[in-house]
């Protein structure tokens, strides 16, 4: 029996999929991450470098401050003294050398709805349950408390990166006309990004290998379908998830003597104790 499903199509390697199958790609999209195929996820020993993780640990430690219970502005948002002490945070980040105007970095702001990557902590914390916000009070339940104590704000990493990957609206923070889900594909452009380190071969790697999502792209049958592409890739992937996490950083420079050059994922040693693929290219 084993040797007869080996030999139907969908778990045969696939060219335009670097090897994997239709029926590896389809456990990626819908696998627990602690029963992914061929990938090992694991909660790295330090987590300093995470911008997602310093940030809910602030939250945490305000928490525990008002015995686990604190007052939320008149917006539902984290208070302001939260949000000055997560912005003084920036420059312990990798991200911080591409951060030359702080007046509208994603890593920083006056209040909650001006800094992006602290709005979007606070709410893979309420999706996962971390926190929860009752009668204008953010609270933290005591089996959270428990799980908190006992083990670090480490023991929230993977529930918050499964929440990042299932659960998060990836075009929340834009207003792209453009509406694809990169969600069901995370994970192969993950494992891409990690063998090139590059945005526009990873653009080009999933034009092939998912060309129906082109179709769903206005003018996806000349090269503005591609910028398209690559611009949602960039903004929700690489910006709003991997730099979020501290999982890479991406110079945002375009163009160099007016020609446009090619841009180049930094990984961040973050990424690779985090992921293991056990795949080829």
């Amino acid at each position: 029996m084993t040797e007869r499903v080996a030999y139907l199509p969908d778990h045969q390697p696939r060219p335009e999929f670097h090897g994997l199958s239709v029926a590896q790609l389809r456990q990626w999209v819908s696998a627990p991450l602690s029963e992914l195929p061929l990938v090992t996820l694991q909660t790295p020993d330090s987590l300093s470098s995470s911008p997602v993780i310093c940030y809910l640990e602030l939250i945490l430690e305000e928490a525990r401050t008002h015995s686990w219970a604190f007052k939320a502005t008149s917006r539902g948002n984290l208070p302001a003294k939260l949000v000055k002490r997560a912005s003084d945070l920036l420059p312990t980040f990798a991200v911080a050398e591409f951060e030359r105007n702080i007046s509208i970095s994603e890593f920083a702001g006056s209040n909650e709805d001006k800094f992006n990557a602290l709005h979007y902590t606070r709410v893979l914390a309420q999706l996962t349950g971390v926190i929860a916000l009752r009668r204008g009070q953010f609270r933290v339940s005591q089996a959270m408390q428990k799980q908190y104590d006992q083990g670090g704000v480490g023991v929230f990493f993977m529930p918050l990166v499964e929440a990042a990957v299932r659960q998060y609206n990836w075009g929340y923070f834009d207003a792209f006309e453009d509406d694809i889900d990169l969600r069901n594909i995370w994970l192969f452009m993950l494992w891409r990004l990690q063998q090139h380190q590059s945005l526009d071969r990873l653009t080009d790697e999933v034009m092939t290998a998912f060309p129906r999502m082109m179709l769903e792209l206005t003018g996806s049958s000349s090269g503005l379908g591609a910028e398209r592409l690559n611009a949602l890739i960039e903004s929700r992937f690489i910006r709003r998830f991997l730099e979020f996490w501290g999982f890479v950083t991406l110079d945002p420079k375009r163009f160099s003597n007016g020609e446009r050059i090619q841009r180049s994922v930094n990984i961040q040693p973050l990424l690779s104790q985090t992921f293991q693929f056990a795949v080829g290219d």
